[in-house]
């Protein structure tokens, strides 16, 4: 069977189930009516589109313009899909929030580079007060956020947000271009947009717990940034010497074997008190200097990490977050890295089943967002649990 005739995930036509879920390949001929399809007559309030850079952006939104009924549609490109087989690439996946379920309230928020705190911060409490007269008797409330992952403005955003969340629990992703690095998109209903970030605003008859997590344990190796461009995620030395240069010295490499797969399997991380975030890097440049995914200053102390096995600590997490009661759906948010670092160490099998028997769907990001926090290399999300009155 190839990949135009797969068929949408059966998820998304069961009537009890929390979330409707489908997916095609992106190479179908009429991919918006497959999802249609399979999504069903079920009432919507949001409709996410998590879509392979492989397929047409542009027109796959277009067409799903009014398809979904009163439902928003927010999308983006991903860096890989995480959908009924596990990793994936070149898949449409679709997930649907039922209307009896959810409360949805969604908005684009433009132009990152130029925003004020404080515009920011009382659009996003108005439209949380509005959220809550709409649906007071729903009581489970987070926050979902798509960024342009190539905006290198997440940072700023999120510190924004924060401040205006109050109790609600923010996660998210930043969208992605597979490995390439050069061009990512965003829509909410059909119109399409860069520089920017989507935002939905949920609350729920279904308990959801947002969570984040990593494999990563810091090392004793540590290294100084001694010059850097902020704005750019631009690092050109280290510990004095050239950036590249000197990372690879400390990992016994030679610099002209530094590469995405190197940066995978030997990432750096930011201590702050007893906690440690990724402070990943994305590519080097033709001067010997490391782009990060995440900002990055002088005078900062990274940590050389090691890996715990990736597998192993998935499957524990996440069967954690069934201690009381199985999640009927997680939506999740997993770095480039870690699919990077499934390949390298010929995990993808085993964690792609994990996936699966976890119903995780998803995409991979060039980054997530977990409250008021931008960070790289974790699997972050929210497990949405059965409604509260069947959970007793």
């Amino acid at each position: 069977m190839d990949g135009a005739q797969r068929d949408a995930t059966a998820d998304g036509a069961r009537q009890d189930a929390a979330l409707c879920v489908a997916q095609v390949a992106c190479d179908h001929p009429a991919p918006i009516d497959a999802i249609c399809a399979d999504l069903g007559d079920r009432a919507l309030d949001l409709v996410c589109l998590f879509i392979s850079p492989q397929a047409d952006f542009q027109a796959l939104t277009r067409a799903a313009i009014g398809r979904f009924g009163e439902a928003d549609v927010l999308a983006c490109t991903t860096a890989g899909e995480l959908g009924r087989d596990g990793y994936e690439d070149g898949q449409i996946i679709a997930v649907g929030y039922p209307s009896d379920l959810f409360s949805v309230v969604s908005y684009v928020i433009d132009g990152l580079d130029t925003l004020d705190e404080q515009t920011v911060i009382d659009e996003l409490i108005q439209r949380r007060l509005a959220l809550t007269r709409q649906a007071p008797e729903m009581t489970s409330e987070f926050v979902f956020l798509m960024v342009d992952g190539l905006s290198m403005r997440e940072e700023n955003l999120t510190a924004m947000l924060a401040a205006g969340l109050g109790p609600m629990p923010l996660f998210g992703g930043s969208s992605g271009d597979g490995t390439s690095f050069r061009q990512t998109y965003l829509s909410r209903n059909g119109a399409v947009v860069q520089n920017a970030a989507l935002v939905a605003l949920v609350r729920s008859r279904c308990r959801a717990k947002v969570f984040s997590l990593d494999h990563l344990v810091p090392t004793e190796t540590r290294m100084v940034v001694t010059r850097a461009k902020l704005d750019q995620r631009l690092v050109s030395q280290i510990n004095g010497a050239p950036a590249a240069a000197e990372y690879a010295r400390l990992l016994g490499k030679d610099p002209t074997q530094l590469d995405p797969f190197i940066f995978a399997a030997h990432p750096v991380v930011v201590r702050l008190g007893d906690s440690h975030h990724v402070r990943a890097i994305r590519q080097v440049t033709e001067d010997g200097e490391l782009i990060f995914f995440s900002a990055i200053d002088e005078g900062m102390v990274l940590t050389l990490a090691d890996h715990t096995d990736i597998a192993g600590h998935l499957r524990r997490e996440l069967d954690a977050l069934e201690r009381e009661g199985a999640p009927q759906h997680i939506l999740g948010c997993d770095c480039i890295l870690r699919k990077i670092e499934a390949g390298q160490t010929q995990k993808t099998r085993e964690l792609s089943q994990i996936l699966r028997d976890k119903r995780v769907i998803g995409f991979n990001t060039y980054g997530e967002q977990i409250g008021a926090l931008h960070v790289n290399q974790t699997f972050t999300g929210v497990a949405i649990y059965p409604p509260e009155d069947e959970d007793r």
